[in-house]
């Protein structure tokens, strides 16, 4: 597949990591990088201008040594707010921004953000338009199907978002009052592709190389996005970048290489965000890549007490070097 062209950038391989709360922060969109992915767009940044100081909102606009295209997403419903929101974030290293009208959480849809907006086309129109012309970079926006089974209204918004000048379009193939249930559904993906002339990017439920394969054919899209499919896993994408240029599976990392993977992540987590909060944020990150492992309870309630970097580094090789050996991990308490 040609590459996605998004403004003067060149995505390649055409694998997107999405966007998600409290997941892609830089640690994990730097490894997903390295791993294979073409682009990597960060967790959603706030509109409102009171809380860009503050730690959290520091951590997610800290791109410094990030790889470019430096993707940044934002949401709101003020357009010129968001407006600001895009001057402010390209300021700070964004070269594209993202706007999200596709997350379902309750405390963004009730704000009338995310997918909320969807329900609003005068006022979706009134923010993109807003943020392209204030931008000065190419705008990327994130959707869903609609708001409910009976109000589908994504090839509307679509099509909006084309005359407003967005440079690509997400779309996940649910509609928000589904959130993450049920399975994805792929024709208005489809649909939406063969209306547009932008590139559209096809998300929901990729979790394979296969998958990928498939819901491109599917849909025609320019591009997959993957979310979930990535939690513990982030060498997919070069899986579905092989599967893709060759027709042929990649052989599954070893447990070597998983445990470099994995410490490395850890390392730079706790070089990222210090130590204290470094640490509890590694402890997700280590239950998704031990999942599917032997032991994996006992492993996830030893190393989550673990109150120090080295500690957690100490189980986490420990574990996973037994493993190596084909022996059963001695999982003692953290020290």
């Amino acid at each position: 597949m040609a590459p996605v062209k998004i403004g003067p950038y060149a995505i390649e391989p055409n694998l997107v990591l999405a966007p998600m709360a409290g997941v892609t922060d830089k640690p994990f969109r730097m490894l997903c990088k390295r791993m294979g992915a073409g682009l990597c767009v960060s967790e959603m940044t706030t509109s409102d201008p009171r809380f860009w100081n503050t730690s959290k909102s520091r951590h997610r606009m800290d791109h410094d040594g990030e790889p470019a295209p430096i993707s940044v997403q934002i949401a709101g419903t003020v357009p010129e707010v968001m407006a600001d929101a895009a001057r402010y974030n390209v300021d700070h290293g964004a070269q594209i921004i993202d706007i999200n009208m596709g997350c379902p959480a309750k405390k963004v849809c009730n704000a009338w953000a995310g997918s909320a907006l969807m329900r609003d086309e005068a006022l979706v129109a009134r923010i993109l338009e807003a943020v392209v012309d204030a931008a000065g970079v190419p705008v990327t926006l994130k959707i869903r199907t609609g708001w409910a089974a009976d109000q589908r209204n994504a090839l509307t918004i679509a099509r909006i978002a084309e005359a407003a000048g967005i440079a690509a379009l997400a779309v996940h193939g649910r509609t928000r009052d589904q959130q993450y249930t049920g399975l994805a559904e792929y024709d208005t993906i489809a649909e939406i592709k063969s209306q547009l002339s932008i590139p559209v990017v096809a998300n929901g439920d990729i979790d394979s190389p296969q998958k990928a394969a498939l819901v491109l054919t599917r849909t025609g899209a320019d591009a997959v996005m993957v979310g979930r499919a990535a939690q513990g896993r982030p060498w997919i994408f070069r899986e579905i970048a092989h599967h893709l240029a060759t027709g042929e599976l990649l052989a599954e990392p070893s447990l070597r290489e998983i445990r470099d993977i994995l410490v490395s992540h850890l390392e730079h987590l706790h070089a990222f965000y210090g130590e204290h909060a470094g640490v509890r944020i590694a402890r997700k990150h280590l239950g998704w890549y031990a999942k599917d492992r032997p032991e994996n309870a006992a492993f996830r309630s030893v190393v989550n007490k673990a109150e120090t970097a080295d500690a957690q580094l100490r189980l986490t090789r420990d574990y996973f070097d037994a493993l190596v050996a084909g022996v059963a991990p001695d999982l003692h308490e953290a020290a």
